[in-house]
């Protein structure tokens, strides 16, 4: 094969398309860190814990009573956790109470960090 000729078949090489991977890449790495900083974290919030009042509380606080909340565990055996079971069966036998645990956590979150 003569000197500065392609093997036919072989994939042309260019630069073009290790920057659109590279443009690729970055853009969904931003999308991924825009998507994390727009969650809570927690997984049930207090539009899923309608129940509960969560005025009154600063961000901070908020985000302490509901990590709080969706942590615990519910009491009658179900094995959900307690912001789940409260904003997703109305038929808990300890429902009542685990509202008043809950509760319980915005009082302290509200208390501890003022």
């Amino acid at each position: 094969m003569a000197k500065g000729q392609r093997q036919k078949g072989s994939p042309k090489k260019s630069g073009a398309s290790g920057v659109v991977k590279v443009v690729a890449i970055v853009a969904l790495l931003a999308a991924a860190g825009y998507g994390l900083t727009q969650m809570s974290g927690v997984a049930f919030d207090e539009d899923d814990i309608k129940v509960v009042n969560f005025q009154g509380l600063t961000p901070k606080q908020k985000d302490i009573a509901l990590e709080a909340a969706n942590t615990a565990r519910c009491t009658c055996g179900c094995g959900l956790g307690l912001a789940q079971c409260v904003a997703t069966d109305p038929n808990c036998p300890v429902r009542e109470g685990n509202i008043d645990r809950i509760k319980g956590m915005v009082r302290s979150a509200m208390a501890e960090h003022e």
